[in-house]
């Protein structure tokens, strides 16, 4: 579900169910030429439909950073993970098409998302979304077996 999709009079009864954040991480430089830019932003949608369709109803799209290739875009990302997580979601995931965005530190995201690894190898769609699948997963059960031992 996309951050606009929701009204403010809706939030309050849909927040319970709606405790992730999928924050999209373009990595563009400003070097790129405008189709490039076009072909990133394309490629981050197809990418984030892997994880927002079968999602929707847990997940809440932010609007996505595009320059992010200094060391203060990835603390401001960081950033936002922080105030996200101390707001309204208890996880934040970052997703991006661009490999370079997750070398980048950011202790506040539960989860990087990327098809593309650092040499360049990019997964197939349905690879991808078996990873997805599972590292999802795996983060909502941490948190539903650590909330289990507390209670």
């Amino acid at each position: 579900m996309k951050f606009s999709d929701i009204a403010k009079s809706d939030w309050e009864g849909l927040s319970p169910y709606l405790d992730t954040c999928l924050l999209p991480v373009t990595g563009l430089t400003g070097f790129e030429q405008p189709w490039e830019a076009t072909q990133e932003l394309e490629f981050l949608r197809d990418v984030m439909d892997c994880i927002e369709v079968p999602y929707k109803g847990r997940i809440v799209t932010y609007p996505a950073f595009h320059y992010t290739d200094s060391p203060e875009g990835a603390s401001a990302v960081n950033t936002v993970c922080q105030r996200l997580k101390s707001g309204s979601f208890r996880y934040v995931i970052l997703i991006s098409a661009n490999s370079s965005v997750m070398t980048a530190d950011y202790p506040d995201a539960d989860l990087l998302l990327c098809p593309e690894s650092a040499e360049g190898d990019t997964e197939s769609g349905d690879a991808f979304r078996v990873r997805i699948a599972s590292e999802v997963r795996s983060i909502w059960q941490k948190a539903a077996v650590s909330n289990a031992k507390t209670d």
